[in-house]
């Protein structure tokens, strides 16, 4: 076989995997063209070189000028983008994911009539720019990520612009929320809508008001690994009477320098800087700003948690960069370690592939229905060239019983069925 015969016969290979992937994910689509649409836009993100447009992808993928018809399937059709993301989901799940990584995304925008656009501060960039900001729920193990579920993030101006939420056929029921909500609408939408197994929730939430979500997420009983402000107030874990001194984290982190506890160095992955050194200390949780609470009586939520400080290397302990709150009190400071470096490496690593790879900052559309079937397709082409990685070059086939390196959970339901009452949710431990 010559190379031009073995490249051939390989394109052709990824071709029929990728129209396989593709019938899967779309199953849920009633309309024939709306499948064929899908999988042409899919080819398009993974094939077209530079920006993504959809006159090119049509140009290139389709061969004529079939660029309506994309404009057509991405902007105005109605399909579910929620019934496409649950299928991806469960698909990228063959990957064991050891976190639901919460990462943010920031779409520059020139003018205001796309959904969502506003002059706003941009986490990600570190300024204020004129942008859409999206959160993105990532399923990560190791060096497999992919992002499965988003949402945008609406800026208050956006509430009472009735002509620009008409042009951008925003439903009625989408308002400005803060980000944290957003996180329990995708989480619960993931756990209870589609019946994935959560992991820890990871986020990078410094500079956020971080109580509402630790709040949520322990009323939802769901490990999780969160970076707070420094200036949150916490309580310390110490033997007595019922009464606890509150500080802050950072100086609960300093604390744990100076009591010599359990320290780790990592080394930089990029060999550009010296690395991070991690330090921690149990406490017994977050508590509004009073000096000193009785802990049975005042605490929003009890039980011990840790605090998690990430420190610059330098010879000895350098600058505090990061401090992170955590319930998973029973594994090791190395899993703990592994699970801040899987969220800072996704922040740095994949949503700059999205952005230069498959083309997710490329969207032309203005409405709320284009922007998540656009963001739902490049989740999909990503997904797609990942498997076919981690499968040795096939993206389809039965899911492999893969070994796990940590327990996963899920939601068990404990409504008791009565009007009135919200849906409490208990985590069980999955063993497979």
């Amino acid at each position: 076989m010559t190379e031009d015969d073995f490249a051939a016969r390989s394109r052709l290979s990824a071709t029929s995997d990728l129209s396989a992937f593709c019938e899967e994910l779309f199953a849920s689509l009633p309309r024939s063209d709306q499948r064929r649409w899908g999988e042409v836009y899919i080819r398009g993100l993974l094939s077209v070189r530079g920006r993504k447009s959809i006159r090119r992808i049509s140009d290139e993928v389709v061969g004529w000028r079939a660029d309506q018809c994309l404009q057509q399937f991405v902007n105005q059709s109605p399909w579910r983008w929620d019934a496409v993301r649950s299928a991806l989901a469960h698909r990228v799940s063959a990957i064991r994911p050891r976190a639901w990584l919460i990462e943010e995304a920031a779409f520059p925008k020139n003018g205001s009539s796309s959904v969502g656009v506003a002059r706003q501060y941009a986490p990600t960039v570190g300024r204020t720019i004129n942008c859409q900001l999206g959160l993105a729920v990532v399923l990560a193990n190791g060096d497999d990520r992919c992002a499965v579920n988003w949402r945008l993030l609406l800026p208050r101006t956006w509430d009472t612009d009735v002509e620009r939420r008409k042009r951008a056929r925003l439903p009625d029921g989408e308002r400005h929320r803060p980000p944290w909500r957003h996180v329990f609408d995708a989480v619960d939408e993931m756990a209870v809508g589609w019946g994935l197994r959560p992991a820890p929730v990871v986020w990078d939430s410094a500079g956020q008001e971080a109580r509402p979500l630790l709040r949520g997420l322990a009323a939802r009983q769901l490990p999780y690994l969160v970076r707070v402000a420094e200036t949150t107030p916490v309580v310390q874990s110490e033997s007595g009477s019922g009464l606890r001194q509150v500080s802050t984290a950072e100086e609960l982190a300093e604390l744990s320098v100076s009591r010599r506890q359990v320290m780790l160095r990592v080394p930089d992955r990029s060999g550009a800087g010296a690395g991070a050194q991690y330090s921690m200390l149990s406490i017994c949780d977050i508590c509004p700003p009073e000096r000193r609470v009785h802990i049975t009586s005042t605490c929003p939520h009890r039980g011990t948690r840790r605090v998690l400080a990430q420190w610059s290397c330098e010879p000895t302990v350098g600058r505090l960069s990061g401090v992170w709150l955590t319930n998973l009190t029973n594994v090791r400071l190395a899993q703990l370690v592994d699970l801040v470096e899987l969220s800072q490496r996704a922040r740095h690593e994949d949503m700059t592939m999205l952005r230069d790879e498959f083309g997710l900052q490329d969207f032309e559309g203005r409405s709320f229905a284009g922007w998540h079937h656009h963001m739902t397709l490049v989740s999909a082409a990503h997904a797609y060239q990942m498997l076919r990685r981690t499968r040795g070059g096939r993206a389809t086939g039965p899911t492999p019983r893969l070994a796990m390196s940590g327990p996963t959970y899920r939601f068990v339901s404990k409504t008791d069925g009565r009007a009135g009452r919200p849906e409490q949710f208990e985590m069980e431990e999955c063993l497979l």
